[in-house]
């Protein structure tokens, strides 16, 4: 097979476009080829590494000719680290090509070239906004190592700022690395399954400041246990809570199924607006609290509540978006497939106050018909599925039901796109979207989707 170009071939290239994971795109006689680290406007030296029928990589090698929106990372493990891939675009640079990723899929997927796209919601403040850390430890040549995980890799760079998250958990990564040792505590060795401490979850309330640390460990009995919390304790003053979490199993899944409580409470209390919620070691929330405000004001404008309607809130979690609806609605009905999100999404109501959210698990195109049976009607309904959109079978209870109005909240563009060319095939009409930035310096962005039914 010949290709257009060869491997090791050393090209200058024009870059275009960006990925969805942030790498340039380069076409030479129009084959991609994909270049991490180079920005669209950029005249660049580059090495071609792999090659596929359809597309290649390649290694940067010189910018020629820099974009204006180029920056100097601040981070010292930019990019080794696989946490972040666009801080070396400027950050008005990043929502303009986040606003474009969602305008793209779109025109090209959706078949929506009239709906508008607005300008990117971003933050005044873009740095330590994560209010939660998941920090693997090792050993690598007989040092301990934590940090976070090459891109596409298991081999941790080794770090102990992050730029992103608290401070509070760059204090705890750093001490815990450089004593743990003179604790007896090794640090675990994933192809051995042998070593002790595994990950550091550390979570922060942004509107309340408690703080949850977790210590996910390969055993339940581990050295000077006691001595471990009163150092945490030290270190982090504020701490309301220390978990530890025991993961015996050979797999790369961070939690097991064991939790344990060394110190304070089981979980910590945040607020997003007006609204507090419980969180557990392992309670799915935003952790991005100032932007979640953003995204969820969004749905709730978009869902355009009187104070009459009642409100389906489909992949609800711990209720999050349910309870910011419920300020504003007659009724809301929450489903979400975990039982344990359910629970805590009760507790979230109760805590809160609010007695006009009704949560249920299972799957939605279940739960949702078997309410229409008992005679409910909806006028609103609110989505916020995971990265893989929304499941087919919702997608047609939707369109059986067709309550008036939908909200669509998305993680990921692409799905949403595919989601609203089936909805609008259905009879809906994609009003507007707006995106959210939820996390700076990285290529992620989220979309709220505002669509009403023609019938």
């Amino acid at each position: 097979m010949s290709f257009i170009v060869n491997k090791n071939e050393r090209l200058n290239v024009l870059v275009e476009d960006l990925t969805h994971d942030g790498s340039g795109v380069a076409k030479v006689e129009g084959y991609p080829l994909f270049i991490p680290g180079a920005l669209p406007g950029e005249e660049v030296d580059i090495q071609v590494g792999k090659t596929l029928k359809n597309y290649g990589f390649g290694r940067l090698i010189n910018v020629k000719k820099a974009s204006p929106d180029r920056v100097d990372p601040p981070c010292h493990v930019f990019p080794e680290c696989g946490g972040c891939q666009l801080q070396h675009l400027s950050y008005e640079g990043q929502l303009v090509q986040k606003r474009k990723t969602v305008r793209d899929v779109m025109d090209r997927i959706a078949k929506l070239p009239h709906v508008p796209v607005h300008p990117v919601k971003g933050m005044d403040n873009p740095w330590r906004y994560r209010n939660k850390s998941q920090i693997p430890f090792s050993e690598q040549d007989g040092k301990v190592v934590s940090g976070f995980y090459r891109s596409r890799t298991h081999h941790i760079v080794d770090t102990d700022v992050c730029i992103i998250q608290s401070e509070e958990a760059d204090e705890l990564m750093s001490t815990l690395k450089h004593e743990m040792h003179a604790f007896g505590i090794d640090a675990y060795d994933e192809k051995a399954h042998r070593g002790m401490l595994r990950h550091l979850i550390v979570r922060k309330g942004r509107a309340t400041g408690e703080i949850m640390v977790v210590l996910v460990t390969r055993k339940k009995k581990f050295p000077q246990k006691e001595a471990v919390v009163e150092l945490i304790k030290r270190v982090v003053p504020d701490v309301t809570s220390i978990m530890q979490n025991v993961n015996d199993q050979k797999t790369n899944v961070i939690f097991g199924d064991e939790t344990i409580l060394l110190y304070g409470k089981t979980f910590i209390i945040d607020s997003i607006g007006p609204i507090d919620f419980e969180i557990s070691a392992r309670s799915f929330y935003q952790v991005n609290p100032e932007q979640t405000e953003v995204l969820y004001g969004q749905a709730l404008e978009y869902a355009q509540l009187t104070g009459g309607e009642s409100v389906i809130d489909a992949y609800c979690g711990i209720g999050t978006i349910s309870l910011f609806l419920a300020q504003k609605a007659k009724e809301v009905y929450g489903v979400e497939i975990v039982p344990q999100a359910i629970e805590d999404a009760k507790r979230n109501a109760e805590l809160n106050g609010i007695d006009n959210a009704h949560f249920e698990a299972g799957p939605a195109e279940v739960v949702i018909p078997k309410w229409y049976a008992d005679g409910k009607r909806f006028d609103v309904l609110v989505v916020d599925p995971p990265r893989k959109g929304c499941d087919e079978e919702l997608l047609k209870t939707i369109l059986e039901y067709k309550p008036k109005r939908v909200v669509y909240v998305s993680c990921n563009p692409g799905t949403l796109a595919r989601d609203l060319r089936i909805l609008e095939d259905g009879g809906y009409r994609t009003q507007e979207v707006q995106p959210v930035d939820m996390f700076p310096h990285s290529s992620h962005v989220e979309c709220v989707a505002w669509l009403e039914t023609t019938l």
